[in-house]
């Protein structure tokens, strides 16, 4: 359980907040690069970190991401016109580029220099695998984006979805460190499937401290012989690497899920996942069918997550359809903020409890005035390959054997690295 103050400290995320400042300085998925998919193709409204934005690509195919209110008399944006590198207040045609700079003023008198005295609210992008990444901190203090496996994949052979969750972004984020629900919350009765999670209902757990964050390893007994090893990556400041899409088949790939708050009891869940040997089909975004245009579920809390009292009975654990319906009955009807001074932690809640004191520790840093964790500005120590996700049967229990790469550093992997390239 987690004091009142130390719940606000890392569940508060607007601007000013320790948190808040904090995740600021790292890139965070802000919008799905589908949203705005061609050079002058309407904006579109960005709700993160408690600030109203509006993303729009110019006619160059730049993607800005400024704020909502013209620096004007605060007309939204989001109705103005993208035309001409540019996006164009409708009320007196104030016209801003993405990097914030204001083009035009045309009501002012000829000769002005007024706009060249004014800079309206900007933040860098970079679209990856079809998610637009933001960065909302000190110019001077922007990281390199880490050189995950999964940030170098081509674009088809990667697959995302966008959803709306009613809760704050910590409820999301500590449900993927949370191996033990694989067991119940997404148990299926048929016997030919997922007969790995239903080997092991109460598996142990392992955590390490990692450079990126935390490596979360959890060990399912399958027999006297064999042990199923699931091992996720907690990576600063708000996702986690899964090991998903492989049933209980040995993966080729895994998903990275994002939790990016929009305000202090609602986010956005970002869900990215790759193929390493073949361009995605329409069967691997399964989750789409859950999903409306607004990016919001079709099964949710108004509608008691349109759960089947009969398909619970003879189908599954929960009677509803598809994970990320499961995840976020679990996740929201806890309620939009939850108190966790009032939860009462087991073993299985080992993972969380390691990720939560490495968020506390990180904000207590970041309070003292020490840089983040997982800042990335060192071009030749960029290499994160070891921020990985794998799920396998080994023989034993030592998964540090089976697994090697996954205990490196950065500095040995580049040293690997420099050995291949010198043979």
């Amino acid at each position: 359980m987690l004091s009142r103050e130390e719940n606000q400290l890392i569940t508060q995320t607007d601007r000013g907040t320790p948190m808040g400042d904090m995740m600021r300085r790292y890139w965070l998925p802000a919008f799905l690069t589908e949203e705005i998919p061609t050079p002058d193709c309407p904006p579109v409204q960005v709700r993160i970190m408690g600030e109203k934005l509006v993303a729009f690509r110019d006619t160059s195919g730049r993607v800005g991401l400024v704020e909502e209110a013209c620096a004007h008399r605060g007309t939204s944006l989001y109705y103005g016109r993208n035309e001409e590198c540019g996006l164009r207040c409708i009320y007196h045609g104030w016209k801003y580029d993405v990097d914030g700079r204001v083009l035009d003023t045309p009501a002012e008198p000829a000769g002005s220099t007024f706009a060249e005295r004014l800079r309206h609210t900007a933040y860098p992008t970079k679209e990856i695998g079809g998610i637009g990444f933001a960065y909302m901190g000190p110019p001077d203090r922007m990281p390199l984006f880490p050189n995950y496996e999964w940030a170098q994949m081509p674009t088809e052979h990667c697959y995302v979805t966008k959803s709306y969750q009613v809760c704050n972004y910590l409820q999301g984020l500590e449900g993927e460190c949370d191996s033990s629900h694989l067991s119940w919350l997404h148990r299926v009765f048929d016997p030919n499937q997922h007969h790995l999670y239903k080997a092991d209902k109460a598996p142990a757990y392992e955590t390490e401290e990692t450079d990126f964050g935390m490596r979360l390893i959890a060990l399912r007994t399958v027999n006297a012989e064999e042990t199923y090893v699931r091992v996720s990556a907690f990576c600063f400041p708000n996702f986690c690497a899964l090991p998903v899409g492989g049933g209980d088949h040995r993966l080729d790939g895994f998903e990275v899920h994002f939790y990016t708050p929009i305000d202090d009891t609602h986010s956005w869940r970002f869900d990215f996942g790759f193929k390493r040997s073949r361009a995605v089909t329409d069967a691997d975004v399964h989750r789409r069918q859950q999903l409306g245009d607004d990016h919001k579920r079709y099964a949710n809390a108004d509608n008691h997550y349109l759960q089947d009292r009969e398909m619970q009975r003879t189908v599954n654990f929960t009677g509803m359809k598809d994970f990320l319906v499961h995840d976020s009955c679990a996740t929201e009807s806890m309620g939009p903020l939850f108190d966790r001074g009032r939860e009462h932690l087991g073993a299985s809640d080992k993972a969380v409890i390691a990720v939560r004191r490495r968020m506390l520790d990180a904000a207590h840093a970041f309070e003292r005035g020490e840089e983040p964790p997982h800042m990335v500005t060192d071009p030749e120590l960029n290499d994160f390959r070891h921020a990985e996700s794998i799920a396998e049967v080994i023989e034993g229990r030592d998964w540090h054997v089976q697994f090697p790469h996954l205990t490196s550093t950065v500095e040995q992997l580049l040293d690997q690295r420099d050995l291949v390239s010198r043979a």
